[in-house]
């Protein structure tokens, strides 16, 4: 089972991590569209093991816990998904 956990929200975006059994599988970024409709891209993590037919399922779960207004169904959500690696974080610095 995955656990979805927001870390970032601004007023036209979220970014959520999903963990199963206390790994870091996938992370999606979601972006509030003035017409409505919301672009997503997940990333699923190489390492996770993750089957193509496990997709649907994920991104289902996370339409249903956090897009009540949205869905795959009727048009108006969309997502990218790409497999991939973590190779660190970068972060700016005062000079």
């Amino acid at each position: 089972m995955v656990i979805w956990k927001r870390t970032l929200r601004t007023s036209s975006s979220e970014r959520f991590l999903a963990t199963r059994d206390g790994k870091d599988v996938a992370a999606v970024d979601l972006h509030y569209l003035a017409n409505g409709t919301v672009a997503g891209t997940v990333i699923l993590l190489k390492d996770a093991g993750w089957k193509e037919d496990e997709i649907p399922n994920l991104l289902q779960s996370l339409d249903e816990d956090f897009l009540p207004d949205v869905d795959l169904e009727a048009g108006n959500l969309s997502y990218t998904v790409v497999l991939g690696e973590v190779l660190g974080n970068w972060e700016a610095t005062a000079k």
